[in-house]
């Protein structure tokens, strides 16, 4: 199959694009630079130049291609306005792609997250949340995609937990560690007792390629292997890794994010393993963040 890839040099985007190079796809993908475009290349991807809000540039990508996986998104969280920025982009790009894909039964698999479900564990057939605030209109997008099923969308999305990591970087946890290292102080919300999801990007990636090769329409799925770990937890190893003290901080300490930081948002992928075969293999969040150097 040949596959259309957005954001293929991203933590789990270069993970992506390997899985599928090394199980017989190939990828064309999208790319914002020369330097991107050279990572891609000497990874073994087919490459075009562009962004999210190319929308000519999707449209010509979707249609030259077997299938879809998107995972492009802006990660500068520093102001409302520039997530906000980075959520209409998303929304304008899915509705393009969706509408290409129409009638052809191609499958496309969108990067989501794990909705919060009140304290107990997500499940896969928990429904994508429409949520208010700066990143309203993702999870309405992913709603829209999977409007398009019934006239030959092959939609899925894999859920992504709070921290998809590789190598001790990535993800809410990623978040915390660079606010650590600017603030001084390893930090978490309240008194620390949410709890996050967490996945590989390696494992994620197989996934991904599970959903692409097989997932019915209109399917989520969960790549999660830790179903929660306490926020306290993970700014323990945090603080010990980079000599720095571990306290609690109110939710403005964390900027935009800091009500999300603040939630607790366990989430289960039982049924994700169980119909897709999908077996987590590579290192838990805290084992994988002793990786961190100071």
């Amino acid at each position: 199959m040949r596959v259309f890839v957005t954001g293929g040099t991203g933590l789990i985007g270069s993970a992506v694009v390997a899985e599928l190079l090394t199980h017989g796809h190939t990828v064309l993908a999208l790319t914002r630079s020369d330097a991107s475009a050279r990572t891609l290349d000497t990874a073994g991807a087919d490459t075009v130049r562009g962004s999210l809000s190319d929308l000519d540039v999707l449209r010509q990508g979707a249609r030259e291609t077997d299938g879809v996986i998107h995972l492009a998104f802006s990660h500068d969280f520093s102001t409302v306005e520039t997530i906000e920025r980075a959520t209409r982009e998303e929304v304008a790009a899915l509705a393009t792609l969706g509408d290409v894909l129409l009638g052809t039964n191609k499958p496309i698999v969108v990067a989501s997250g794990t909705p919060h479900t009140g304290g107990r564990p997500s499940t896969e057939a928990d429904p994508t949340p429409v949520i208010a605030g700066p990143l309203a209109g993702r999870g309405q997008a992913v709603n829209d995609l999977f409007a398009l099923t019934t006239r030959g969308v092959r939609a899925s999305a894999v859920r992504l937990p709070r921290t998809v990591h590789n190598e001790g970087q990535g993800g809410f946890a990623g978040q915390l560690t660079d606010i650590a290292r600017r603030t001084g102080v390893a930090a978490y919300p309240g008194d620390g007792a949410q709890r996050w999801p967490a996945g590989h990007a390696l494992d994620a990636a197989v996934l991904f390629r599970l959903a692409l090769e097989s997932a019915p329409a209109g399917t989520a799925w969960h790549a999660v292997d830790d179903e929660g770990d306490a926020v306290r937890d993970i700014v323990a190893v945090i603080g010990r890794r980079l000599n720095l003290p571990v306290e609690s901080r109110p939710e403005a300490h964390f900027g935009p994010l800091g009500p999300v930081f603040a939630l607790d948002q366990p989430s289960s992928s039982t049924h994700t393993r169980e119909a897709l075969g999908w077996t987590p293999t590579h290192p838990r969040l805290l084992a994988d963040l002793e990786n961190l150097q100071p």
